[in-house]
């Protein structure tokens, strides 16, 4: 447990607050390409600030302060008609990016993009989309660095892969087995969790010993700042960041990257728009109609009994820990050790922005930040005694059977 006093500290995200500062040196996420195809200005609601995306007389993109309704709702989109810009406000630069328009809101000069899969894939192999969560963005981050609750709270009853589910993840089969991923978690769910800092953050370990001196072998990232780059199959990863609107709501934007298949972009876009409202990207299921919760599914197919949608499972968990989570009665245990590691970087990161050291941050020093590849984020089966030379090897041949260039 921590103090209440530390718990305000590494949520809180408004302009002169601790882990606000830190989240402004890095570039944000502030909208999907797809949202520029309307009127102009376009809302922009981004760590506590008000903002709007503009296009200047030369289709240079900007965000700036717009004037806010005090009866605005966190997540509600004014029209576009509607929408009154500071003519003194700040000009925050921004960058349009494999379908997402990152912004920078800091007081200095912008880090360079790192050379992550998710940029460097070709337009035809990257697909990117946006949800809106009632929660702070941090229980929303750590959730997505707990390899553990993917065995509880994403455990199917059944192993059917059924073909057109909306939440893929986890209905493969693991790599080199007949073993459907979703048998994998439910009957090895107590991993063993390994934790290595990285340049740009953390990489996470998750082995699932299993019978005949066999290992099962996930690995996933913590990006620094606030997003996770996690296998979604053999074939695509998601890069997902957790950006505040306020302290009280977030956003999740993902980036999908296939190795090797171009994405059908119009298709994946149908399916997550069957789940979600426009203009604000709310999901239709959510605390009102209690998730679509069904007693009958929960019974036989699902833990949650909430569909085989993984992002409602974890929209349910976030939410349900309330607007901020009360950290000062948790008990983090073995499990929660990524958790943990990344909680310390931030305090660091936050004293460092304190102190003036924002050259010490992770991908803010004076290295080049493209170099950086990858990072690794995959699924395999291994010998118990070989099992990270079989992850990396198993990465590398995904990388090599790739039309566009992933080496690493």
């Amino acid at each position: 447990m921590i103090s209440q006093q530390l718990n305000d500290q590494i949520t809180r995200i408004g302009p002169d607050t601790a882990a606000g500062s830190v989240l402004r040196r890095y570039w944000q996420p502030a909208a999907l390409s797809d949202e520029l195809q309307g009127s102009f200005p376009v809302p922009v609601n981004l760590l506590g600030e008000r903002l709007a995306l503009i296009r200047d007389g030369d289709e240079t993109l900007s965000l700036v302060t717009r004037e806010a309704d005090p009866s605005e709702a966190a997540a509600h989109y004014p029209d576009s008609a509607d929408i009154v810009v500071k003519p003194d406000g700040p000009r925050y630069p921004v960058f349009e990016q494999k379908g997402v328009v990152f912004a920078y809101l800091g007081p200095d000069e912008p880090p360079a993009f790192p050379g992550f899969d998710c940029f460097r894939a070709p337009d035809t192999h990257v697909f990117a989309f946006k949800g809106l969560w009632e929660c702070n963005w941090l229980q929303a981050l750590e959730i997505g660095i707990d390899p553990a609750h993917a065995s509880f709270l994403h455990r199917f009853l059944e192993d059917e892969d059924p073909a057109d589910s909306y939440g893929k993840q986890f209905r493969d089969k693991a790599a080199e087995t007949n073993m459907p991923m979703t048998q994998v978690l439910r009957e090895y769910p107590r991993p063993e969790i390994k934790v290595d800092e990285t340049d740009y953050g953390l990489k996470i370990t998750a082995l699932r010993h299993m019978e005949n001196a066999l290992t099962h072998v996930r690995v996933t990232n913590q990006i620094f700042p606030e997003a996770i780059c996690i296998p979604m199959s053999r074939e695509m990863t998601i890069t997902q960041w957790h950006v505040p609107i306020d302290d009280e709501h977030c956003y999740w934007f993902t980036i999908f990257t296939s190795f090797k298949t171009p994405i059908d972009k119009t298709r994946m876009r149908e399916q997550r728009l069957l789940e979600h409202r426009l203009p604000d990207y709310a999901p239709l299921k959510n605390h009102s109609n209690n998730y679509h919760y069904d007693p009958a599914e929960q019974a036989s197919v699902t833990y949650t009994g909430m569909g085989l949608d993984i992002n409602v499972h974890d929209q349910w968990a976030v939410e349900g820990m309330g607007a901020i989570q009360d950290r000062t009665q948790e008990h983090l245990g073995r499990s929660d050790v990524a958790i943990i590691r990344y909680r310390r970087m931030l305090r660091q990161a936050i004293k460092s922005v304190q102190d003036g050291d924002v050259q010490s941050l992770p991908m803010r020093g004076s290295g080049d930040v493209a170099r950086i590849r990858g990072p690794l984020s995959n699924d395999a089966i291994a010998s118990t005694g070989d099992w990270q030379s079989a992850s990396h090897a198993a990465d590398l041949a995904r990388r090599a059977d790739c039309p566009w260039d992933a080496s690493v």
